[in-house]
């Protein structure tokens, strides 16, 4: 019997946000999936619990909050998959595709995997990339929620995402956000570090307020309250709410 591949948002970097569902899956699971963004993983890599600890978890921000919420993560075997931050569509595609049959070899195997995924496994997730190929040969899938980043920066920042009939949308700012900045409502620009100084620059031209979390959650945890505070050089893990600043005046 085949096992079951399951994607698990850990949330955006407390482990007392993870979920009891996530939690339990973590403990049951007898594989876990682990996304590698260093180059100089080319291919994947299984690795049982009985080698102790790679340097890649050390760096695979999922793997440090669920282990933060469930230490016997430890003792599990883990697959390292390659999921470079590149644009290329067609060397994404080889990777991806190699990332899932190494997964189905062990699904083939009777185990069941977990593929942590940071935030919610919906939203910008490179767990999808493989949950969708081995969906597609057949293979039992399913999808634990985690809670979004954008929902706990509101949070952490004490403040409301959209009201009344406002509407919200989800933007990766590392392309290009100048049209969408006009749409209306509350702007999410999710990993917007590498990009800061261009969105800084469009935010003041158009008339914007912002405020910004960076590693939501996490020890490195930074708060912005204006788009002034907002320093151009900011980590990945940085995400700004935008509201236009005539329309938060009048509200």
């Amino acid at each position: 019997m085949n096992g079951r591949f399951t994607g698990v948002g850990v949330g955006p970097g407390d482990p007392e946000l993870m979920t009891l569902k996530a939690v339990r899956a973590v403990r049951e699971c007898s594989v876990i999936a682990v996304p590698v963004s260093d180059a100089a993983l080319t291919g994947p890599v299984y690795d049982p619990a009985v080698n102790g600890k790679q340097r890649y978890l050390q760096t695979c921000v999922a793997w440090q909050i669920a282990a933060g919420a469930v230490p016997e993560i430890e003792d599990k075997d883990r697959i390292f998959l390659p999921m470079p931050m590149i644009k290329e569509k067609e060397r994404l595609k080889a990777i991806h595709d190699q990332d899932a049959a190494a997964v189905a070899e062990l699904l083939d195997k009777g185990e069941n995997v977990v593929f942590l995924t940071l935030g919610d496994p919906t939203v910008y997730s490179t767990c999808m990339y493989v949950h969708r190929r081995l969906k597609q040969a057949g293979y039992e899938t399913s999808i634990i929620p985690g809670i979004p980043s954008f929902c706990a920066a509101a949070a952490r920042m004490d403040i409301p995402l959209v009201e009344n009939r406002q509407e919200l949308h989800v933007l990766p700012a590392s392309y290009d956000i100048g049209e969408s900045l006009h749409l209306p409502g509350t702007k999410v620009l999710m990993k917007a570090g590498r990009k800061m100084a261009e969105v800084k620059r469009l935010l003041n031209e158009k008339g914007m307020d912002a405020v910004m979390v960076e590693n939501c959650g996490m020890e490195e945890e930074h708060i912005y309250l204006s788009a002034e505070e907002i320093p151009e050089q900011a980590g990945y893990y940085s995400l700004l709410v935008v509201k236009d600043r005539k329309r938060g005046k009048e509200e």
